[in-house]
């Protein structure tokens, strides 16, 4: 398919650049394909589902996975660059997008440090290999806790870019871009879905009768990359690391068994389900990789409603909800958006969609 179909025009004064307080005080727009749009707040979800269905969340936990970084090679001057962490894959080896990257080589020494606590101490690095488009892979000089530690103390949270470009990071963010149940420590981006929850609107959730469970999907960078192909069969998405327990998918077979339905909050949790069932709709423990590119025509196998925000023009997170409830409902359900003041994107307002064709 043609990326130019997923293109929606976008006013600069709707992206959110900070959430809403409280954090379900957001807005939701109800999408049901065939039955029109409606308006409401995220603290309103427990009524818009029925007892006996499950939501499903991903509890991943967002790293300072932005580093400022110090090439140091012998006989040259010192280079500065700017990396983002974006998959780990080992304790104390990750790949980052490296802006600046044609000006390191294989070998190459650097120190991060945090620019405004120079007391927080340097993390040292070697470059081990460079791929396409600044993708390097970086061996520290410390692994697992110890390096998550270090992260902490250097780097910077990854605010989007859309966000990035127009004020820097703060305190603030490292509360407000995660989830008030991120647990499992290891993505550079958060799952946005979530960030409408509060304490508040999971007990209304739970005393309406819904049941939650958690998948954990370590949201990496090239969530945020363009695409820079015209055609969506040319595009390669990035690999993330997910898991979803034994016990987590045997009870969310037991839901759709029972007539309940499998409501995913976010993208990241339904992309990881979908890579976790089979064609037989089986649900399956899953452990490692996923690379799953979701476009129109594909059929959903595992859930039945889906959470999310309001995505980029032509990404490919547009594409995932078009997929879900039709291109042509989704261009209408943005249009409604747009010219009723909703937010877009991480910060942003949300959404409940059904899927195309359900009667």
């Amino acid at each position: 398919m043609h990326v130019s179909l997923f293109d929606f025009d976008l006013p600069a004064d709707r992206i959110a650049l900070r959430p809403a307080h409280p954090r379900d005080a957001s807005r939701l727009l109800l999408v049901r394909p065939g039955a029109g749009l409606t308006d409401h707040h995220a603290r309103d979800l427990a009524d818009l589902l029925e007892p006996g269905d499950a939501l499903v969340f991903n509890d991943t936990k967002v790293i300072p996975a932005q580093l400022e970084g110090v090439r140091e090679r012998a006989g040259a001057e010192p280079v500065r660059f700017s990396a983002t962490l974006h998959l780990r894959e080992a304790g104390d080896r990750w790949r980052a997008f490296v802006k600046g990257a044609r000006k390191l080589r294989p070998g190459d020494g650097v120190v991060f440090r945090h620019a405004d606590r120079p007391d927080a101490g340097a993390l040292l690095a070697e470059v081990v290999t460079k791929g396409e488009d600044g993708d390097v892979t970086l061996r520290f000089d410390r692994s697992g806790p110890d390096l998550d530690l270090a992260l902490i103390a250097v780097g910077h949270i990854p605010l989007p870019p859309y966000i990035a470009a127009r004020r820097p990071e703060d305190d603030e963010d490292r509360a407000d871009y995660q989830t008030v149940y991120a647990r499992e420590a290891g993505a550079v981006a958060a799952p946005t879905a979530g960030l409408h929850f509060t304490d508040e609107l999971i007990a209304r959730i739970d005393a309406r009768g819904i049941e939650r469970h958690f998948v954990t999907l370590h949201v990496g960078a090239g969530t945020f990359l363009p695409m820079k192909v015209d055609n969506t069969e040319d595009h390669k998405m990035h690999a993330e690391i997910g898991v979803v327990a034994a016990g987590t998918a045997a009870a969310l077979n037991a839901v759709r068994a029972r007539g309940g339905k499998v409501v995913a909050v976010g993208t990241t949790s339904l992309r990881l389900l979908e890579s976790a069932t089979g064609e037989d709709k089986v649900i399956r423990p899953f452990s490692g990789a996923t690379d799953i590119f979701i476009t129109p025509g594909y059929r959903f196998r595992a859930v039945d409603r889906l959470m999310t925000n309001f995505h980029l023009p032509k990404s490919t997170l547009f594409m995932l909800v078009s997929a879900f409830a039709g291109l042509d409902t989704m261009r209408a359900a943005y249009a409604h958006a747009i010219a009723s003041g909703y937010r877009f994107y991480s910060y942003g307002d949300t959404s409940l969609l059904y899927p195309a064709g359900e009667v």
